[in-house]
């Protein structure tokens, strides 16, 4: 196999938990084929350079091997390579994370009475 569907290989590489997440991400410009905005049937080749967002990290990587056939997460490292400065900005930006938490990622759906209390307590 030589050429496969970039959604394909993005499902099968682990970046999307399914093919219609990584397609959507492909047609919102979330994932870049050498700085340029690509479509979900693009041919995928080995060497390519992707810059890949998924919602929780951002991505830099090559292309080593094509795939479209999801596997364990051991294996489906094998398909990528991420470059020195992604691996850089990721530790970065999770050591970022680490000691500045979003002011809103701890609240998960509507206040309750007792924090909206605190919460108007806090901010007077």
């Amino acid at each position: 196999m030589e050429q496969v569907r970039i959604d394909k290989w993005l499902w099968a590489a682990r970046f999307f938990k399914t093919r219609s997440l990584a397609t959507d991400a492909v047609d919102n410009g979330k994932v870049r084929l050498g700085g340029e905005r690509i479509k979900p049937a693009r041919a995928l080749k080995i060497d390519d350079l992707l810059a890949i967002d998924n919602g929780a990290d951002v991505w830099e990587v090559t292309v080593l091997n094509i795939s479209d056939q999801r596997g364990a997460a051991p294996v489906a490292r094998l398909l990528y390579a991420e470059t020195e400065a992604s691996v850089a900005r990721r530790a970065n930006d999770a050591q970022a994370r680490k000691l500045y938490r979003e002011p809103g990622s701890m609240i998960k759906g509507r206040p309750s009475k007792h924090e909206r209390r605190a919460l108007s307590k806090a901010s007077q």
